[in-house]
């Protein structure tokens, strides 16, 4: 049996979570309908989900003692890390005093770079992935791809929203993608992945829980939400749509690329949310990222499931079984990037971005724009899934925004 306490008591369940964006600011919203006292910690004030949470710290998140000072000072029954950017040494060290790291220290170790998950993926499990080298120096980069060849993808081992993505498509373009990957890393320069290019049908995200089982006496169960479809510019991604269609036998073969993965990483103990990135070419399914917690893809699930990623990922890490996940039909997600030095932005003509039947939309509340950031998702619900993708492209257009 699962017993949850009362916020705010002294049995209350507390669940600290390291990361504050939009995708936390949801899971932050499901703890608290099931009476979970959330922490929200995050490198910047006033980050979305410090919004909601009933306490909040800003901290570098790179920084074990500081990590270790806050663990110690809320001593949540959860640590919940929503980003890659993390000290994971000192969730390690925490785990093994006890402390219960979400989905398991050594996965967020593991899949805090490419270069933990693709080892794990491709020379430990076995499955298959585009051909890759890591290089540490401008000397090892140039071997790298003439090893792997043109076209190539470059990322920085840690980076996430496509920053310091880029394709290599001849000589001229190998100096500016070395720079931008060294501008684009989570912690500065550092090494970088260089991929081959895969000509795919489509690419896919594949959420995957591990879970409670309904009997109690039964081991942890798998379960996986219909194929989410996606586009990326830059490799960040842009739209999402479910269901992808895909030819069953592929499907059944995604499951057990995604499952062999997710079920090494959570050991006996881990449960979650896993976002399974995979190429589709053909009936071959390649696996390309991982994130160990509910993917921005997913944010279609606010619309297209009675449960979203965001409510499964709660129940998972709180012992909770997941009976069902029902379907309400072809949905659509397109997320608002705001681009420039933006403080305190405003929306105008929310109302004409609702206009439509079955549509949605999410403010994340960020506090300022720098660059180019994603700042709030629409949502649609449609006959098919054309339909959804163009009434939420219909409702992203009306936004507009300005200095408050």
């Amino acid at each position: 049996m699962t017993d949850l306490g009362t916020p705010l008591s002294d049995h209350a369940t507390r669940v600290l979570l390291l990361g504050s964006g939009e995708l936390g600011k949801e899971v932050v919203i499901e703890l608290q309908r099931l009476g979970v006292e959330t922490i929200a910690v995050d490198r910047y004030p006033n980050a979305p989900a410090m919004q909601v949470a009933h306490r909040s710290h800003v901290i570098d998140m790179l920084d074990g003692a500081e990590i270790r000072r806050v663990v110690e000072l809320e001593r949540p029954h959860l640590v919940v890390p929503e980003i890659e950017a993390i000290h994971t040494p000192t969730l390690q060290s925490l785990e093994d005093e006890g402390f219960t790291i979400i989905p398991t220290a050594r996965a967020a170790r593991l899949t805090m770079d490419r270069e933990g998950i693709r080892r794990l993926a491709a020379e430990e499990l076995g499955l298959p992935t585009s051909p890759y080298r890591f290089a540490g120096s401008r000397d090892e980069f140039e071997e790298a791809i003439e090893a792997i060849g043109l076209p190539c993808v470059v990322k920085p081992v840690m980076s996430s929203s496509g920053k310091g993505q880029s394709v290599v498509r001849e000589a001229a373009d190998v100096d500016r993608a070395w720079t931008y990957a060294q501008e684009g890393g989570r912690t500065g320069a550092g090494r970088v992945i260089v991929e081959g290019f895969v000509d795919f049908d489509e690419e896919i995200t594949l959420l995957t829980i591990k879970h409670a089982a309904q009997d109690p006496a039964h081991p942890d169960v798998i379960t996986f939400c219909p194929p989410i479809g996606h586009t990326q510019v830059d490799g960040d991604y842009r739209e999402s749509w479910q269901p992808q269609r895909i030819d069953d036998a592929v499907l059944a073969r995604a499951r057990e690329v995604s499952a062999a993965v997710v079920a090494d990483l959570c050991g006996e103990t881990g449960r979650g949310v896993f976002g399974v990135e995979l190429f589709i070419a053909g009936d071959e399914v390649i696996f390309s990222e991982l994130s160990p917690r509910p993917h921005d893809t997913g944010l279609v699930t606010l619309i297209s499931q009675d449960l979203s990623e965001f409510a499964l990922h709660a129940r998972a890490i709180l012992g909770l079984p997941i009976p069902a996940v029902r379907t309400h039909g072809p949905s659509a997600s397109c997320a608002v990037l705001l681009e420039g030095e933006i403080e305190a932005p405003v929306f105008h003509r929310v109302d004409r971005a609702l206009t439509e039947p079955d549509t949605a939309v999410r403010l994340f509340g960020k506090p300022a724009v720098s660059g180019r950031r994603r700042m709030a998702v629409t949502l649609a619900l449609d006959t098919d899934v054309d339909a959804a993708r163009a009434k939420a492209r219909s409702a992203a257009r009306h936004l507009t925004t300005g200095n408050a």
